[in-house]
């Protein structure tokens, strides 16, 4: 079945590829934020501590990362429709083991196969949405199919915290298996057979990937935790990341068959999109793990408050969507793409103005506005970066495409808590030197609260109150980045080359 069969479907036929492939999608992304909330609850179920529980996260992304820029070259072998299939089911018999999980090697195990599979359904849904409907309709398609890419995140925490509260934290897993079942039964249904081709295998192209984006996660998730440079394991996966990846893009550039087309990056708008979406992600998921770490370890929010004050920026970034859905046929993407980033930065920039008595309206509008901003920004990018790629090229490029995501992401969560981390040390430094006897700021507050310096209770509130005032200071500087991070996809938008999008009508 060729791109050809697939345009000639049904207008019905086609409403419910876009369900389908929602479906998988979806749950995907939803899986990376969901569980957030639930660490502290399985702890005590696999036996580990606050440390060792961050592998639970570490493994789904590292598993993740290495597979998607496999997603084309699957695709060829397996078609489609068939690696769509078996991602969705062994993503759902992983999820389900999951939750049965008793371990932290088990879960670990468990989460690597999840991830694994999971790793090829955006780009797999992108490719399939894009191949299914005529250029001048990819835009309506594809807005609908982002509406859950973008409110999923969003609501994870959200869903996860009123699992895990009313509920068992290995709900947060099993609630995967009637979506995945829903998602195979319409696949089969609707989505018409795609065309196999043999593909040789770069044996040595693909170990060099495992090893080097592996080690790349592996730094990037533990970089943190175990201080960077000061870490003989982290100087290693550093190393042994940067050699395996030289070797691996030399390989696959002079190589006529590799397993990654890294060639794909030679169109300019592709690479572009790639990393105007790098950047985006790094600082967008950034601020979505951030601030729900500040409202509840600084404004004492619970972990469902926190995540109802998220709530908004889903809510607007569909409104938004619709929005620019219906402006892609008729203005150049790129100005679209800016309309984003403005209202992305506006929402930052405020966020970046509050202070410890900030009220939760204050909260609420930012991400509304950060949230308006991303539906201008998301699948117009997408539909942007795919548009002049040959369509045998697409799932691949859909692949790569998705992997700068999940890098951006990675490294963008690295650097925003290593910063927060950091400037908090710096912080309390600083403020706690001018708590002096001599402090007229101190005495006077000794005389607010009517006690001494002397008094244990007195010094145990100052020493809170000291953290906050760190805390609050680092966050502020991580949401001041953020603003500027925002800005500097412009002079890259400003590089893309205006692409009609039925341009792209040509089948193979």
């Amino acid at each position: 079945m060729t791109h050809n069969a697939l345009l000639d479907m049904s207008d019905q036929r086609k409403r419910w590829v876009i369900v389908a492939v929602m479906c998988v999608a979806i749950l995907e992304v939803l899986d990376s934020t969901i569980i957030n909330v639930a660490l502290p609850h399985m702890m005590p179920a696999l036996g580990a501590n606050q440390e060792q529980i961050t592998w639970v996260l570490t493994s789904y992304v590292v598993a993740s990362a290495i597979m998607l820029p496999l997603t084309g070259f699957f695709s060829k072998i397996l078609g489609e429709k068939r690696l769509l299939l078996v991602c969705t089911t062994g993503f759902m018999i992983a999820s389900f083991l999951c939750g049965t999980a008793s371990s932290l090697v088990e879960m670990v195990a468990l989460r690597c196969f999840q991830g694994s599979f999971g790793a090829a359904l955006i780009p797999l849904s992108q490719s399939i949405l894009r191949q299914s409907f005529p250029p001048e309709k990819q835009g309506k398609a594809m807005a609908i199919w982002g509406l859950g890419i973008m409110v999923a995140p969003v609501m994870g925490p959200t869903l996860g915290g009123i699992i895990t509260e009313y509920s068992s934290w290995r709900w947060v897993f099993y609630i995967n298996t009637p979506f995945c079942i829903a998602a195979v039964l319409l696949a089969l249904a609707v989505i018409p057979k795609t065309p196999r081709s043999p593909q040789s295998m770069d044996w040595l192209g693909i170990l060099l990937m495992f090893i080097g984006i592996g080690c790349m996660q592996l730094f990037l998730d533990q970089g943190n935790s175990k201080d960077w440079l000061q870490s003989n394991f982290i100087i290693t996966l550093m190393v042994t990341s940067a050699v395996a990846l030289v070797l691996f893009v030399m390989r696959s550039l002079n190589t006529s068959k590799p397993a990654v087309n890294l060639r794909l990056f030679k169109q300019r708008n592709f690479c572009l999109a790639t990393m105007c979406l790098a950047i985006f992600c790094a600082t967008q998921f950034s601020l979505l793990i951030l601030e729900p770490i500040m409202l509840q370890t600084i404004f004492q929010y619970t972990a469902m408050y926190s995540g109802f004050t998220v709530m908004p920026m889903g809510l607007f970034s569909a409104l938004s969507l619709a929005l620019s859905s219906t402006l892609i046929n008729r203005m150049p993407v790129k100005y679209i793409l800016m309309i984003g980033v403005v209202f992305s930065f506006s929402g930052a920039h405020y966020l970046s103005t509050f202070t410890l008595d900030a009220p939760q309206l204050h909260f609420l509008i930012s991400n509304a506005i950060m949230g308006f901003g991303m539906g201008f920004f998301m699948v117009p990018l997408s539909v942007y970066a795919l548009a002049s790629l040959p369509d045998r090229d697409v799932t691949e490029g859909a692949g790569l495409y998705s992997y700068g995501r999940m890098l951006g992401t990675s490294v963008g969560i690295s650097i925003m808590t290593t910063l927060v981390t950091r400037e908090t040390q710096i912080n309390w430094a600083s403020i706690g030197a001018n708590l002096t006897s001599y402090s007229q700021n101190l005495r006077l507050w000794l005389l607010h609260q009517h006690s001494t310096i002397h008094n244990t209770k007195t010094l145990t509130v100052l020493q809170q109150q000291v953290q906050q005032q760190a805390s609050v200071r680092a966050f502020i500087d991580a949401f001041h980045l953020a603003s500027f991070l925002f800005l500097t996809m412009i002079p890259l938008m400003l590089l893309m080359t205006h692409v009609k999008p039925k341009r792209n009508s040509s089948a193979h």
